[in-house]
């Protein structure tokens, strides 16, 4: 195993399950939802047009002509052409609206750059690392949460002083993927929840055939490491205070123990991940991994275990002729006697706050379908957005987990956690940059994990007291 050299990588930031919408401007007409800077439910009422809890699809506007572009981050859904279905559906009902979509790889960086222009299009789905008081910078707004709250999960993900600027195109529950023949024939009858009982089912899988990889990191794709901060909140602690309240005003959140015990917190997630690299249960060179090559390589059995969101159950289970052996289990840490799993939105459509209305409108009642009425969310093997809707098969290893959704911070607050990762340069779930110092540290035995995480929380500490409300 050669040692890694990080100047020859290119730092790839991207962001789970991330996806973007890139839209064409033109059409007239109808004024759709409120303007930045009120409750968009109020507004929207107040030039007599709907918001977007108050459209019905189907029945509103059915003759509306409009031209819609949109980017996704799904630029697999783009290429085998499945979002050409939706498309299709959609244009039953409303046949006069043209949909075009566009994919972008690099999202997070390709997107947010995107947006300084005020024509970048007509919908997008929201870059996570856009402020909440951002938000009415480039986005309309679509509603007020009062409106949706009761019925949509995730409501509030991209919500701001009581409007909601995006819709949850998906929720995610962060757990593993794995092959369950693989599991099964290395002797391995129950799934983990530990650190260290998941470190010793893939020592099992090691020792009954060398040949597969118990763990496969993914490395080299860059922004598929992200995946691993999703797990330090909800998941890893059973709070929903944790990630956007509780964290960024805490001293050395890294720390092993923070929470009491060893096995539990931040520290245990990446504990997982330096073991597992550090004892050989992963690829043996993490620098040649090939994300489209994974999937086909889990599917058929050579891979025993990956650590991503549910969004990427479907991609697995379709790669080769194996899916009823793709499963996927809650992640290993268990808080006190129970077992957690993160659970949040996926990335949230946006409407171009500069777009015109009869877009605006177009873009909302597309929306709407996708969400509720498309079973889009089920079919990708996510957590539906509509509350009242069923968990997809891909889910039922949840059964008696509980699920947990970060909580927004309050409206004082709101900004705190992107403005503490900004300070220390640790940018959570968006910048890979952390987790592969990881790897490479696991691999080159020059640091521990001890070492990285005195350097986390000496930043993180020093952006706490830099950013703390006055």
């Amino acid at each position: 195993m050669r040692k890694i050299n990080r100047r020859n990588f290119l730092k790839v930031t991207g962001v789970l399950a991330a996806a973007s919408a890139l839209a064409a401007c033109g059409g007239s007409s109808t004024s759709t939802a409120g303007s930045t800077g009120s409750t968009a439910g109020s507004a929207a009422s107040a030039d007599g047009a709907k918001a977007y809890n108050e459209l019905t699809v189907g029945t509103d506007n059915t003759d509306l002509k409009a031209d819609l572009k949109i980017i996704s981050h799904r630029t697999d859904l783009i290429d085998d052409g499945t979002f050409d279905g939706y498309v299709a559906a959609f244009q039953k009902l409303y046949p006069n609206i043209t949909i075009k979509y566009e994919g972008i790889t690099d999202y997070a960086n390709d997107m947010t750059t995107r947006l300084t222009s005020n024509d970048w299009g007509d919908l997008c789905m929201i870059p996570t690392n856009i402020p909440l008081t951002e938000l009415g910078d480039y986005f309309e707004p679509l509603c007020a949460l009062s409106d949706i709250e009761n019925d949509y999960n995730f409501a509030s993900n991209r919500a701001y002083n009581g409007s909601v600027y995006g819709i949850p195109s998906t929720g995610n529950a962060q757990g593993i993927i794995y092959n369950k023949k693989v599991f099964e024939a290395a002797g391995i009858t129950t799934l983990p929840k530990t650190p260290d009982e998941f470190l010793d089912d893939l020592q099992k899988i090691k020792d009954y055939d060398p040949s597969i990889d118990p763990l496969y990191t993914n490395y080299a794709a860059g922004w598929t490491m992200t995946a691993w901060d999703a797990y330090t909140s909800g998941g890893a602690t059973g709070d929903p205070d944790w990630m956007n309240i509780t964290m960024p005003q805490t001293k050395d959140p890294f720390q092993k123990g923070i929470l009491g015990a060893d096995d539990m917190g931040p520290y245990a997630v990446y504990y997982i991940l330096y073991e597992a690299v550090k004892r050989g249960l992963t690829e043996a060179d993490p620098t040649t991994t090939d994300w489209e090559g994974s999937k086909p390589r889990i599917n058929n059995g050579q891979i025993g275990a990956m650590v991503l969101g549910s969004w990427a159950i479907v991609q697995m289970q379709a790669a080769g002729d194996h899916a009823d052996d793709i499963g996927y289990m809650p992640f290993p840490i268990t808080v006190k006697g129970t077992q957690y799993a993160s659970a949040g939105a996926d990335y949230c459509y946006g409407v171009n706050k500069n777009t015109t209305d009869d877009k605006k409108l177009a873009a909302m009642l597309y929306i709407k379908w996708l969400t509720e009425s498309s079973n889009f969310a089920y079919d990708q093997g996510g957590v539906p957005v509509l509350k009242s809707q069923e968990y997809p098969d891909t889910l039922k290893a949840f059964d008696g987990i509980d699920l947990v959704e970060d909580a927004p911070a309050p409206a004082e607050l709101a900004d705190l956690a992107t403005e503490v990762q900004q300070e220390a340069e640790l940018m959570l779930n968006a910048d890979q940059t952390h987790v592969m110092r990881v790897v490479e540290a696991g691999i080159n035995g020059d640091e521990t994990l001890d070492d990285i995480v005195a350097d986390w929380n000496a930043a993180w500490d020093a952006a706490v007291d830099a950013c703390a409300p006055q």
